[in-house]
């Protein structure tokens, strides 16, 4: 059941509602505005213990010079684009090409395999660790972005699958009757009708899934050992001292580290509300 919209009469209820919600904002965005503050903090500040006050002292540039020329962050964050491009793409392939096979062309043994696509994300990360670590050893992958980018391909298609199939379930049958009609092959149905509609869907699912593989630390630290393939999130462990930590350091390059994602979803926003407005057929 959806919640019933506040009557305009009632004045304390909406009070209280826009109240708990500003409430909920102002939690949800404490962390991020401290992070913020954290990142233009002079190191003595720091020192001082002034970490929610007013910074006396506005070392902006400074921190953010130091990110690139004290850190190997540039190189962690070129690493992190050559794993999560290449998986994003790879995905967003298979899933289309899946979810229109499984939703279309259905056959004997197809519920099973979307069974097993839809499985895997139940899985613990924990569970797979040492069998994946294993096997990427065995391929000769580990340590590389390869490792990186097949598993994160092989993990994500899951999801991907259940979200395209679905999508193109969805869109009406008399589409695909008319191209079969027309002589069009399996390959031209995908090309000329799915892809150009379900372009809102694989904007929205680029979206999820750059922001999942850009932000995984876990697998970086599992499949990963060296500074050269490190993507930014296990980059990021890195600015931490074995006795002290420059946190005004470690806050700017989190914010750099986070920028990718958030230009990421404007970038696509445009493309997902263009998608659905646009109709398919007309009534």
């Amino acid at each position: 059941m959806y919640p019933r919209p506040i009557p305009e009469d009632a004045k304390v209820q909406r009070a209280l509602y826009v109240g708990g919600v500003a409430l909920v904002v102002a939690l949800w965005l404490l962390p991020l505005l401290a992070v913020m503050l954290t990142s233009i903090r002079s190191n003595e500040e720091l020192m001082a213990g002034n970490y929610w006050g007013w910074p006396q002292k506005f070392s902006l540039v400074e921190n953010y010079t130091a990110v690139f020329e004290q850190t190997a962050m540039l190189r962690f964050f070129l690493n992190s684009l050559l794993i999560t491009i290449p998986s994003v793409i790879g995905v967003l392939i298979l899933s289309t090409l899946t979810g229109f096979v499984l939703s279309r062309y259905p056959f004997r043994g197809s519920n099973l395999i979307f069974a097993l696509f839809v499985g895997g994300n139940f899985l613990p990360a924990q569970v797979m660790m040492i069998p994946v670590r294993d096997l990427m050893v065995r391929l000769g992958l580990y340590d590389t972005v390869y490792a990186l980018i097949v598993f994160h391909i092989a993990f994500q298609t899951g999801f991907a699958t259940l979200f395209m199939r679905n999508f193109i379930a969805a869109l009406p049958g008399e589409l695909f009757q008319a191209a079969r009609a027309e002589g069009a092959s399996p390959a031209q149905v995908l090309r000329h009708v799915v892809v150009p509609l379900v372009r809102p869907a694989l904007a929205a699912l680029a979206i999820l899934t750059f922001t999942f593989i850009w932000n995984d630390y876990f697998w970086a630290i599992v499949l990963t050992q060296s500074d050269a393939v490190k993507p930014v999130t296990a980059g990021l462990n890195n600015l931490r001292g074995e006795w002290t930590s420059a946190w005004n350091i470690v806050s700017a390059a989190t914010i750099f580290v986070a920028l990718p994602p958030v230009v990421m979803f404007f970038l696509m926003q445009k493309h997902f509300i263009s998608g659905l407005t646009m109709g398919a057929v007309k009534g």
